[in-house]
C-alpha cells in the first residue's frame, strides 16, 4: 500500500476498513478523487440517473446487510450543491425509518469558503435537524478518525443516516498516509436493567389479555427468533410492524395483521418493540384500551414515553429483552386471548376475501394483491412504494422472512421502488426483486430502469395503474366531487412501454387472470421489466379501505 495518498483515496481505504464494497452515487467533479481511490480498494461504484435515488439505494443496502456485532452501513456520494440537495429526501427517508446511512457530500473548496464558489451552500447546517450527525472534514489527515467516527454516529443506539461533507482541496490533497485506519465499528448489545425485567414479569404475570407490536428495533437486534420463542412460550398473539415484518413470519398461527385495531382496544398489557407511538398506532391513545399497561422497548431513549406514558420504559437491546421474558414467563399462556384474536383475524380476513376474489376489470386493488400472493413464494423480496396500492398488499400478502418487505417507513415518501430494488438485486442475485408500484410513485424514479438495465439487474416492477394520485383522488372525490377534484389525476400511461424503451421487457395487462402469467414472463426475460396492471380508480373506496396517511 503506498504510503502517499489523496484525500479520495484515504476515503476509499476508510470505507474498505468498514466493510463497504459498495457505494451508490451520481458523479461529479467535486468528488472525482474518492472514484479513483474505490478502483483501488474493490468497491463497487453503482451510479444512477438521480441523487435521491442513489440515497434511497444506500438506505436499502443498509437494511438488507445489517448484521450483529459489526453490521453495516449504507454508502452514497453525491457532488456538491444540487448534488447533496437531491439528496435530502432520501436521507431524511432514512432518519424516519432507522437506517444507519452515511451520504458523503462535495463541497466547494475550503480556501474559498464563503466567497461564492460554484455550487457553494450551506450544507452541513440543511443536514442537521434530520441526521445523527452532520459535520465537515477539513483535514485531509483526518478522514479516516472522522469517518470512523460517522460510522459510529450511525450505527450506535438509534441507528440513522450521518452527513459527511468533503471539500475540493480536502479530497485533491496528498499527505502522507498512516500506516493504520480505524478498527472496523462494532456494537455492543445493551443489556435490559434487572428491575426492568422484573416489572415487566410482573406487568405479564398478571396480565390476561397481553399483545406485542414488534417493529424495526426487532429486525436490527436481530432478535426473530427470541420473538417467537416467547410467543410459543406463552401464546401471546404478535402483530409485527415497519422493518419488524418478516421477523416472525405472517405464516406463523401467532402472527396477525388484520385485527390490530381491535386488539389494541381491548389488550390490557401492551410490549411495544422499536416502533414509535406514531400516526400508525394513533399516538397511543385512540383506538387503545385506556386502562391497558405500556411496555416499551427502545433503542432511542428519547423515544420511550413519547405520546403515551410507560409502565416500564427501557432503552436496550430487543433480542436480550426478549430472551429473558421468554424464560421468565414459562409455564405462563395466553391460549383463550390467543384464540380470540384469532378469531378477529379470520372474520376480517373473510371480508376481505370477497374483494380478493373479484374478476372484474379494471382489477380491484385487493384482487391485484391477491394475485401477487398467489405467484409470490419464500424467495421473493418485495419493494412497496406507492400509496393505495401497497395498502392493499400490506394486508393481503405473507411475509415470511427478516427483510423480505422494504418500503419507505414512517416518512411516506415515494420514490423508492427502483432504487430499494436495484440495492436489493446486487445483494441478492439469486432471489425474485418486485416492486409494488402505483402510478404515480413510478414516476419518481422509474428513470432507474436504466441504471437497472446498465448493469444488468433483473429487477420487476407490477404497476397497479389506475391514472391517477389514487390515495389523494379518492378522498378528495369524496369531499368535493369529482368536478372540483383537481392536480390528483394521471394519464393511462404504459409505463411497460417506457421500461422496453430503457432496454427492458414490458407487458400490459387489464384483467386479473392475466397478472399471473405476465409477472412469470417477465422474470423470465432476465431484464428489468415492467407489469402495467390497468386498475379500477374507485377500487379502494368500494372496499372501504382507509388510507394510513389520510388522517
Amino acid at each position: 500500500m503506498s504510503q502517499f495518498a489523496h484525500g479520495g483515496e484515504l476515503v476509499a481505504r476508510s470505507l474498505a476498513a468498514q466493510g463497504v464494497n459498495t457505494i451508490y452515487t451520481l458523479c461529479g467533479g467535486h468528488v472525482a478523487p474518492i472514484y479513483d481511490g474505490c478502483l483501488n480498494h474493490n468497491i463497487a461504484v453503482i451510479d444512477f440517473r438521480h441523487e435521491q435515488a442513489a440515497a434511497h439505494a444506500a438506505d436499502a443496502h443498509a437494511r438488507l446487510t445489517r448484521s450483529v456485532g459489526a453490521p453495516n452501513v449504507g454508502v452514497a456520494l453525491v457532488t456538491a450543491g444540487p448534488g447533496v440537495t437531491d439528496a435530502v429526501t432520501g436521507v431524511a427517508n432514512a432518519y424516519q425509518a432507522r437506517s444507519p446511512l452515511l451520504l458523503l457530500g462535495g463541497a466547494a473548496p475550503l480556501k474559498t469558503k464563503g466567497m461564492g464558489a460554484l455550487q457553494e451552500m450551506p450544507q452541513v447546517e440543511m443536514f442537521r435537524t434530520f441526521t445523527k450527525a452532520s459535520f465537515t472534514i477539513e483535514r485531509t489527515a483526518d478522514i479516516p478518525a472522522r469517518l470512523a467516527e460517522a460510522y459510529t454516529a450511525a450505527l450506535s443506539g438509534r441507528p440513522g443516516p450521518v452527513f459527511v461533507e468533503l471539500p475540493f482541496d480536502v479530497l485533491f490533497n496528498a499527505i502522507d498516509a498512516p500506516e493504520q485506519l480505524p478498527a472496523r465499528v462494532t456494537i455492543d448489545p445493551v443489556p435490559p436493567p434487572v428491575s426492568a425485567v422484573q416489572a415487566m414479569f410482573d406487568l405479564l404475570r398478571a396480565a390476561e389479555r397481553p399483545l406485542i407490536i414488534a417493529g424495526t428495533q426487532v429486525y436490527w437486534d436481530d432478535a426473530g427468533d427470541a420473538l417467537r420463542d416467547l410467543t410459543v412460550a406463552a401464546a401471546i398473539p404478535v402483530f409485527t410492524n415497519g422493518a419488524g415484518r418478516g421477523t416472525l413470519s405472517m405464516a406463523h398461527p401467532h402472527c396477525f395483521k388484520a385485527a390490530r385495531g381491535k386488539a389494541l382496544r381491548a389488550a390490557d398489557v401492551v410490549l411495544l418493540i422499536g416502533t414509535p407511538l406514531d400516526f400508525r398506532l394513533k399516538y397511543g391513545r385512540e383506538d387503545w384500551n385506556p386502562a391497558s399497561k405500556l411496555i416499551q422497548i427502545e433503542n432511542d431513549a428519547a423515544e420511550l414515553n413519547h405520546n403515551r406514558q410507560a409502565d416500564v420504559a427501557v432503552a436496550a437491546d430487543a433480542r436480550l429483552v426478549l430472551e429473558a421474558l421468554a424464560e421468565g414467563l414459562q409455564g405462563i399462556r395466553f391460549d383463550s386471548w390467543l384464540a380470540q384474536v384469532a378469531e378477529w383475524e379470520r372474520a376480517r380476513n373473510e371480508k376481505q376475501a370477497v374483494w380478493e376474489r373479484l374478476d372484474d376489470a379494471p382489477v380491484n386493488h385487493f384482487r391485484f394483491a391477491a394475485e401477487v400472493e398467489r405467484w409470490a413464494n419464500d424467495n421473493t423480496i418485495f419493494v412497496g412504494d406507492g400509496g393505495d396500492i401497497v395498502s392493499a398488499c400490506a394486508k393481503v400478502l405473507t411475509v415470511t422472512r427478516p427483510g423480505q418487505w422494504l418500503d419507505p417507513g414512517p416518512l411516506g415518501c415515494l420514490g423508492v421502488g427502483a432504487p430499494f430494488a436495484i440495492a436489493a438485486q446486487r445483494l441478492y442475485p439469486d432471489r425474485r426483486v418486485l416492486i409494488l408500484s402505483g402510478d404515480g410513485s413510478f414516476g419518481l424514479n422509474g428513470f432507474e430502469f436504466d441504471t437497472a438495465a446498465r448493469f444488468g439487474l433483473p429487477i420487476v416492477a407490477i404497476v397497479g395503474n389506475d391514472a391517477g394520485w389514487g390515495q389523494i383522488r379518492g378522498p378528495q372525490v369524496q369531499m368535493v366531487g369529482a368536478e372540483r377534484a383537481i392536480a390528483t389525476s394521471l394519464a393511462p400511461t404504459r409505463y411497460d412501454r417506457v421500461v422496453e424503451a430503457l432496454g427492458g421487457y414490458g407487458e400490459l395487462v387489464e384483467e386479473p387472470a392475466g397478472i399471473v402469467p405476465a409477472l412469470e414472463r417477465a422474470f423470465a426475460s432476465g431484464r428489468p421489466a415492467c407489469v402495467n396492471v390497468m386498475l379500477d380508480p374507485g377500487g379502494m373506496g368500494k372496499t372501504g379501505a382507509s388510507s394510513p396517511y389520510i388522517v
